[in-house]
């Protein structure tokens, strides 16, 4: 596969799995960067920022939930989502640090929407937790190459 090829789907990966859908941008990562360890500051940017773009959506659909909760291709709950917005609530805007964490970072994204968080913070906090991840993922492949 070529290395624009890589990128291109590196980033499908990483939007993907920041979204409401499943997906496995830390594997993706890491066996690009592993294909192409000199490319490992581009890899990085495009997931972080790939990442951070799907947690935007899920944003978005939260300021939109009253129109897209009842449907069927929704796939978070309302119990998922009043669990999310009681975290956000207990531990305010410095929860979305923690947005990466599975299972629970798509619905805390989603609440943060729900909750009219303003978008800078919002993008910030979230593109940080994702760049803090991704880069001690890169960090623990290069200590171990």
């Amino acid at each position: 596969m070529p290395e624009l090829l890589a990128h291109i789907a590196l980033a499908a990966s990483a939007f993907l799995s920041a979204t409401l859908l499943p997906g496995t941008s830390e594997a993706a990562l890491l066996a690009t960067a592993a294909e192409w360890p000199n490319a490992v500051i581009s890899l990085f940017l495009v997931a972080t920022l790939a990442n951070t773009t799907g947690s935007i959506v899920n944003w978005w659909l939260g300021t939109h939930v009253d129109r897209f909760a009842g449907a069927r291709w929704f796939p978070v709950s309302q119990e998922r989502l009043a669990k999310a917005q009681a975290l956000s609530n207990r531990y305010g805007l410095w929860i979305l640090l923690f947005a990466w964490i599975p299972v629970i970072g798509d619905p805390l994204t989603l609440a943060a929407g729900v909750m009219r968080v303003r978008f800078l913070p919002f993008a910030a906090l979230v593109g940080a937790g994702k760049a803090i991840r991704y880069g001690l993922l890169l960090w623990g492949l290069q200590a171990l190459t």
